[in-house]
C-alpha cells in the first residue's frame, strides 16, 4: 500500500504513476486468446471439448454439455428460505430499477411534411458469461440477465465453467429465478468464441456480457464487431472519499471489499485527516486477518492499495475524476456538494450508510461497471446494451420537393452523381 500527501514534493509524479498503472492482460494473454478463438472458429465443438478437458478437468461427453432447466429448478427449491428471499429481493429491485431505463420510440413530422423518427428493438439473443472458478457470483448473473429480460431479448444463453464438472447450485438457482433459456457447461475464452461464432451445439448470439478473468475479457475485446459486448472489464476498483468523522473500521471494510476480489484489484482512500488515514490503515491490517479471503485481499492491498491525504475533500475531487473509478464512495455527512463535482465514475455511493457492497447485491443499479479509467467514456450495463435504435424517414412528393434539391446539390459537390440522380429523377429533373 502506498501513502501519498498531495502537498508533498513529488506528489504529481507519484499520482501520475497511480493513474497510469495498468493492471490488465499482457501480450501473452492476447496471444493465447487468439489461438483459442481461432481453434473454436475452425473446429467448433471439438475445440470446446478439448479446451474444457484441458482447463476444467472433465469430459463434456461424460458430465454433459448442457445443464437442464430441471436442475436449476431443483437448485432453487433446495435453497435455504432466507437465501432464496434475499435473491428474490435482489431480482425484484434490480428489475424495478432497469424497467425505468426502457427507451421510448419517437416520431415527428416537420413543416415540409417529412416524417422522421426512431424505434427501439431488442437483439434476438444474448450470451451471459458466468464465472465458475474462484468467483461464482449469482449476483452477477442477476445483474446481467435482468436488463436483457427487461429489454425483451427472446433467447438468453448462459455459459459457465464447471471445474471438475461441478456447478455452483446458487448460480443454478439464480438462473431459474430469471428464466435463462440455455445453460452450457463451458467457460473461458473458448466459451466466448462459441457464443460469437456458434458451433453445431451452441447457436451464435448477438451480444455477450458478463464478468470473467483476463482471458475472458480479452476474448470479448477480440470478438467485438463479430458480436456486441457489454464492455472490456479489467480488475475491480474502488475510491473512497471520507472525513475524520467516519468509522475507520467501516472504511477499512469498504476498501477490503474490493481487495478480496482478486490480487489485481485496487482500493484507494482520500481523506483530509492524517490521523484518520493512520486509523484506516491500522483497521485494514486488523481486519485482513479475520477474512477467509485474507491471502487475496492482502496481495491486492499491498500491491495496489493507496491512502492519499489532501488539505480538503474538495481538492480530492479533481484527482478522483482523473482516476475515473469503477466505484466511488462519498462517505461524508453531506455528499451532494462533492457529488456535484464528480464527472467520471461508474457508480457513486452517497453518504456514510451507503457501502458499495449494498450496490453489488440489492440496491437496484447495475454493478457491471467500466474499469481501468473507462468511466471517462463508458457507462455501466443497462437495458440499452441489449437494444438497438433504428431511424426512419418518410417523404411524400411535396416533402421531397422541399428538401431534395439541397441533397442533389450536396451529392454533386461530393462527386457522387448516382446519389444526385436518384433524387433528381424523383424531382422530375
Amino acid at each position: 500500500m502506498i501513502r501519498l500527501d498531495s502537498t508533498a514534493a513529488g506528489f504529481a509524479h507519484a499520482f501520475d504513476a497511480l493513474v497510469n498503472d495498468r493492471r490488465e492482460a499482457d501480450a501473452d494473454v492476447s496471444r493465447d486468446v487468439a489461438m483459442i478463438v481461432g481453434s473454436v472458429r475452425r473446429e467448433g465443438d471439438a475445440a470446446l471439448h478439448a479446451f474444457t478437458q484441458k482447463f476444467d478437468g472433465h469430459d463434456l461427453n461424460d458430465s454433459g454439455w448442457r445443464i437442464e432447466r430441471a436442475d436449476c429448478e431443483a437448485a432453487l427449491a433446495a435453497l435455504d428460505p432466507e437465501l432464496r428471499a434475499a435473491l428474490e429481493l435482489a431480482r425484484d429491485r434490480i428489475t424495478a430499477y432497469h424497467e425505468k431505463q426502457r427507451p421510448e420510440d419517437m416520431a415527428m413530422t416537420d413543416a415540409h411534411g417529412v416524417r422522421t423518427g426512431a424505434r427501439w428493438r431488442a437483439v434476438d439473443a444474448a450470451g451471459l458469461y458466468v464465472p465458475g472458478g474462484r468467483a461464482a457470483y449469482p449476483s452477477s448473473l442477476l445483474m446481467n440477465a435482468i436488463p436483457a429480460k427487461v429489454a425483451g431479448v427472446e433467447r438468453l444463453v448462459m455459459v459457465t465453467p464447471t471445474p471438475g464438472g461441478v456447478v455452483n447450485p446458487l448460480v443454478l438457482a439464480a438462473a431459474a429465478l430469471v428464466g435463462i433459456d440455455e445453460i452450457w457447461r463451458v467457460g473461458g475464452a473458448q466459451a466466448v468464441a462459441a457464443l460469437a461464432y456458434g458451433t453445431d451445439r451452441i447457436r451464435a448470439v448477438d451480444v455477450i456480457c458478463g464478468p470473467g478473468n483476463a482471458w475472458v475479457a480479452e476474448a470479448k475485446r477480440q470478438l467485438y464487431g463479430v458480436v456486441g459486448i457489454d464492455m472490456v472489464a479489467g480488475p475491480s476498483e474502488i475510491v473512497v472519499v471520507a472525513d475524520r468523522d467516519c468509522d475507520a473500521e467501516w472504511i477499512a471494510a469498504d476498501l477490503l471489499g474490493q481487495s478480496e476480489h482478486d490480487p489485481t484489484s485496487q482500493s484507494i482512500l482520500f481523506t483530509d485527516d492524517a490521523g484518520f488515514a493512520d486509523a484506516v490503515a491500522d483497521a485494514v491490517d486488523r481486519a485482513i486477518g479475520t477474512l477467509a479471503t485474507a491471502q487475496v485481499a492482502r496481495a491486492a492491498w499491498d500491491a495496489n492499495g493507496a491512502i492519499i491525504v489532501v488539505p480538503t475533500l474538495d481538492e480530492a475531487m479533481p484527482l478522483v475524476n482523473r482516476l475515473a473509478p469503477e466505484h466511488l464512495e462519498l462517505a461524508v455527512a453531506d455528499p451532494q456538494p462533492l457529488f456535484d463535482q464528480v464527472r467520471h465514475a461508474g457508480s457513486v455511493f452517497l453518504g456514510r450508510h451507503t457501502p458499495e457492497a449494498v450496490g453489488d447485491y440489492v440496491a437496484g443499479p447495475n454493478h457491471v461497471l467500466p474499469t481501468g479509467r473507462r468511466a471517462r467514456f463508458a457507462s455501466g450495463l443497462s437495458v440499452l446494451d441489449f437494444m438497438k435504435r433504428t431511424s426512419f424517414l418518410s417523404c411524400d412528393a411535396d416533402g421531397l420537393a422541399a428538401i431534395g434539391p439541397a441533397a442533389v446539390t450536396l451529392a454533386t459537390a461530393e462527386g457522387l452523381p448516382a446519389h444526385a440522380l436518384s433524387v433528381a429523377l424523383r424531382l422530375g429533373r
